[in-house]
């Protein structure tokens, strides 16, 4: 069988990104004869995003402009909904009060993924942020999402005031950055062939086999 590892860079408060994250994972189980490795990478939309956040709503009206029933955000949202719908994501636009800081939330996936709980650890943030409401730029809500998802709180609590991985997070952004990424989700397969966008299951799926056709020799990079 080959192995293929496919790195998806993302945000955690991009909704293309969670609908990205299902359309990947549906993708991968379509594609039995390849062992796919998924791994998360960490990419800000909005680096300048003070670390308190901001005002969803103001933000971003000032992104896409006035929120009217025919503007560019009120579409995108509503498309956002419907495919939600068919994937299962309840996404809540109206109850978001508040754009965060996402970086500590990488932090999180970043340990989770050392624990072998990097998907549930971005299904338990998207679904925090889109689905709830809540804002997991603050430590205490990202304690409570590591609690919920099988970390030790403790441990989490400490390293979320500490300076643990903070360079090693930046320095993952900025690779990618370096490597061209200006949008996500993007899936990376072996650091060689790239897809952007959160593409369905059937398209990504042919990715995979694409790629796992090229190099069926090859082995996984960790």
């Amino acid at each position: 069988m080959t192995k293929l590892t496919i790195e998806m860079v993302s945000d955690l408060v991009c909704p293309w990104c969670w609908l990205g994250l299902r359309r990947i994972r549906e993708a991968i189980n379509l594609v039995p004869e390849v062992d796919v490795e998924l791994l998360f990478r960490p990419f800000e939309l909005d680096p300048s995003i003070p670390e308190g956040g901001v005002n969803y709503r103001d933000y971003m009206a000032k992104k896409f402009g006035p929120e009217t029933e025919d503007s560019r955000w009120a579409s995108m949202r509503q498309a956002l909904i419907e495919y939600g719908e068919a994937e299962g994501i309840p996404y809540h636009f109206n109850d978001v009060k508040h754009r965060p800081n996402s970086f500590n939330a990488h932090r999180l996936v970043r340990w989770a993924q050392g624990q072998g709980k990097g998907a549930e650890a971005k299904e338990a943030l998207f679904s925090a942020y889109f689905e709830h409401a809540r804002d997991i730029g603050q430590d205490e809500v990202l304690a409570d999402i590591g609690e919920e998802i099988g970390l030790e709180r403790e441990i989490i609590e400490k390293l979320l005031a500490s300076d643990a991985d903070v360079e090693e997070t930046k320095k993952e952004e900025e690779l990618f950055r370096e490597m061209g990424i200006g949008g996500v989700p993007t899936y990376i397969a072996m650091r060689r062939v790239a897809v952007q966008g959160a593409e369905s299951a059937e398209k990504l799926a042919k990715f995979i086999r694409a790629t796992a056709a090229q190099m069926p020799q090859e082995r996984g990079y960790g």
